[in-house]
């Protein structure tokens, strides 16, 4: 009797029956300059028509994390996939990239192709938010591997910026103004800590928080903001500096990797109002604003440095973006980051 490759556990008719399910999402995200459709064994994209000097390609990875245990307890698969276009497209924008296409890896122990057709739901809205393509990814199907109702997500976006308009932070200097962008939520660090403090019961996750007002599971399974479009209007109207993306290493590790050397910063953390969760998240942990902010954003997803005359003019511009931004800080001489 033969042994066939259904029965080690993969079947190749769910892996049929997702791309077909996901196809119509992927397709809203085409531009002109896709080329081809989805099922090649590459996705073509043209840069014919950019019109940037000296262009450069700026290329990021990235995953979830473990925000997705969050997604598997609640049965909540629509919206994970922002996050995995966010985590790639915040992170090239930081160097003045306009993300031009993302590809996504999805890998499960039992394939389900309605939630697979979710999660690439997600993905395609993300890169409509971003403003880029899904161009292609991997669906694997790896029994024994993963747990039949769990998956991995993750992919990479390229972007493209010309070469005297990348950001570098190299001219950043003594004085600068550093602009927060406000955060949608958690976003997608430090959710190791927030399941241990949260816990993961699925009905206690489900009950309304009056503090919040949703309840755990909306919260914490809110997605990641996409800045792209906002920063990309900004960068018409002012000169920026540098922009920090606010994830694992909150504002402790992450601002200054846009500092020259010599260069240092103060955080003023009541520039802003702290959002109820992250207040949770401090009564809960009993951890002092050194590991709180070195762990989360704690309600702020971007930061921009440019010079202070430019600060009333970029704050105008990303209201209009609807962005909700505030002056938290200053560059000082010296190194890393001081909060006040």
């Amino acid at each position: 009797m033969a042994i066939t490759y259904s029965d080690s556990g993969v079947d190749v008719e769910r892996g049929y029956k997702a791309v077909e399910l996901m196809k119509e999402h992927v397709r809203k995200t085409y531009d002109k300059n896709v080329i081809g459709d989805l099922g090649s064994f590459g996705g073509f994209y043209s840069i014919a028509d950019d019109k940037s000097e000296e262009p450069v390609l700026v290329a990021g990875c990235d995953g979830v994390g473990t925000k997705l245990k969050y997604a598997f307890v609640l049965d909540r698969h629509d919206t994970i996939g922002i996050d995995a276009v966010a985590m790639c497209v915040n992170d090239i924008v930081c160097q003045g990239a306009r993300p031009l296409f993302f590809l996504d890896y999805f890998a499960t122990g039992k394939l389900r192709p309605e939630v697979t057709a979710l999660v690439v739901k997600g993905v395609a809205e993300g890169c409509l938010q971003a403003g880029c393509a899904l161009l292609g990814g991997e669906t694997a199907e790896m029994p024994g591997f993963y747990p039949d109702n769990e998956y991995d997500l993750a992919g990479f976006a390229v972007g493209i910026v010309g070469k005297k308009d990348a950001i570098s932070g190299s001219d950043i200097v003594e004085g600068d103004a550093l602009i927060g962008l406000a955060s949608s939520g958690i976003h997608s660090n430090g959710y190791s800590l927030v399941r241990k403090l949260f816990g993961e019961d699925k009905n206690e996750l489900l009950k309304y928080n009056e503090r919040l007002g949703c309840s755990l599971a909306d919260a914490v399974l809110k997605p990641t903001r996409i800045y792209v479009k906002s920063i990309l209007s900004l960068m018409k109207e002012v000169k920026v500096k540098g922009i920090a993306h606010i994830t694992g290493g909150g504002f402790i590790e992450n601002i200054p990797r846009i500092f020259p050397e010599g260069i240092g910063c103060e955080i003023d953390t009541k520039s802003y109002p702290m959002p109820e969760l992250f207040k949770m998240l401090k009564e809960l942990s009993g951890l002092d604003d050194a590991h709180l902010y070195n762990t989360f954003n704690m309600g702020i997803g971007m930061v921009v440095a440019l010079s202070s005359s430019d600060v009333n003019k970029a704050l105008a511009c990303l209201e209009r973006c609807g962005e909700k931004a505030f002056v938290i800080g200053k560059t000082v001489k010296g190194k890393g980051v001081e909060l006040k």
